[in-house]
């Protein structure tokens, strides 16, 4: 069974039926504003489906990393934005389960919606107690009749309401963006157009390990920038000054470029870099083929940027992952402005997972150029590793019964 062998929404009867949907609203918020409601808009497709099925929605998300209740951490300004996207009333449930939330879902119109309140708020949700988790879990099945998991961002985290509470519920399917994320990226797992590029950033090699070892099998070109890239420069003799260096991956970083070497991928590595003596520094940015004793590698080169993007021009799929450099400084951001321009001029399967990569592309007004933008850095990195993540294998486990 591949990974995205999973229930969808058009596979189940939901015609008026009482439906949790798990989401992912954690939206970045400044002073209780959203200042990114992106998250909120990429669940819209499913949620409109729901309403027209005329089912009863039951909306659950966490938000940040609160320690207890915290009343900076609600979710009333995602209920409200919803209901302005939506264009219709989002009742906020001011508790999360119990007997009152109970008949507020039962209660609900056809097309109806109610917005529970931040997940994390309950000490179930995290599941450090195992018997306060499966209590939580079971009172929140009394919600609903069917589970719905649209919250791709979050499938990676065995937490309650994405691995728990989904066997107590009478059926289980993923949302449409959900759906569309494992399909997106199972196709740069198998049966991948080649030639196939990947593209790795960051700042630590430790982060990609695993990644690099699902993918060295697959890809035909492995493009490294980022503070990663010095690590494995460093392992190849050459000079890297106060680069930032993972000194006790050496030996890993070695290792690496010999399983890709076995498997005949080529590997390219930065000729040129943008130093300066600091992160900190505020002027002297300058371009360096050799980096000095004193200097530090922010970004890849404008030589760099022409050879990696060459690679990219030719490729049928594309998966990146990691900016090249600071891209959030505008002196450091070529490296990861000139791939991710590459990117979106190859003609082939272009997928961005996640995170800072679809910051950049964001950032740089490209996003829409991508076949694929993935909202969930850390659980694509996961399902590219070869991972099953919880949520899907919950899923996909109700499905068996």
């Amino acid at each position: 069974m591949k990974p995205y062998d999973v229930p969808t929404l058009e596979s189940l009867d939901l015609n008026s039926r009482r439906v949790f949907v798990r989401v992912d609203f954690n939206v970045p918020m400044e002073n209780g504003e959203i200042t990114d409601d992106n998250r909120i808009r990429a669940a819209l497709p499913t949620l409109k489906y729901l309403r027209e099925k005329g089912c009863k929605l039951v909306i659950a998300s966490h938000l940040g990393r609160p320690k207890g209740v915290d009343p900076t951490m609600s979710l009333e300004p995602a209920a409200a934005r919803l209901a302005e996207l939506l264009e219709c009333e989002v009742v906020l449930a001011h508790d999360i389960v119990g007997e009152d939330v109970e008949l507020l879902s039962k209660e609900l119109i056809p097309g109806g919606i109610m917005m529970l309140e931040n997940l994390r708020f309950h000490p179930g949700e995290k599941g450090s107690d195992k018997a306060v988790s499966e209590a939580f879990a079971q009172a929140l099945s009394r919600l609903g009749d069917v589970y719905v998991n649209d919250a791709f961002g979050a499938m990676h985290r065995a937490e309650t309401s994405i691995a728990l509470t989904v066997q107590y519920f009478e059926a289980a399917c993923v949302g449409f963006l959900v759906q569309k994320e494992l399909e997106a990226l199972g196709r740069c797992l198998s049966g991948a157009a080649r030639p196939y590029v990947a593209i790795l950033g960051g700042a630590k090699v430790s982060d990609k390990i695993a990644v690099i070892e699902s993918l060295a099998s697959k890809v035909d070109h492995l493009l490294i920038g980022g503070a990663m890239a010095y690590t494995f420069l460093k392992v190849q003799g050459v000079e890297t000054g106060r680069s930032r260096i993972e000194g006790d991956k050496l030996e890993l970083a070695r290792r690496l470029l010999d399983r890709c070497a076995n498997h005949n991928v080529v590997v390219h590595l930065p000729v040129d870099h943008v130093v300066n003596e600091s992160f900190e520094a505020v002027d002297g940015a300058h371009v360096v083929s050799t980096i000095g004793e004193g200097e530090m590698g922010l970004d890849i080169g404008p030589a760099t940027i022409a050879a990696f993007a060459e690679v990219i021009r030719g490729a049928q799929t594309v998966f990146w992952n990691g900016p090249m450099g600071v891209f959030e400084r505008d002196e450091y951001g070529a490296g990861t402005r000139g791939v991710a321009q590459a990117c979106a001029d190859c003609t082939g399967y272009t997928v961005v997972g996640g995170g800072d990569s679809a910051a950049a592309a964001a950032k740089f007004g490209l996003a829409e150029k991508f076949t694929h933008v993935s909202t969930g850095g850390g659980a694509s990195l996961e399902f590219i590793e070869g991972k099953d993540l919880p949520g899907v294998a919950a899923i996909r486990a109700r499905a068996k019964g």
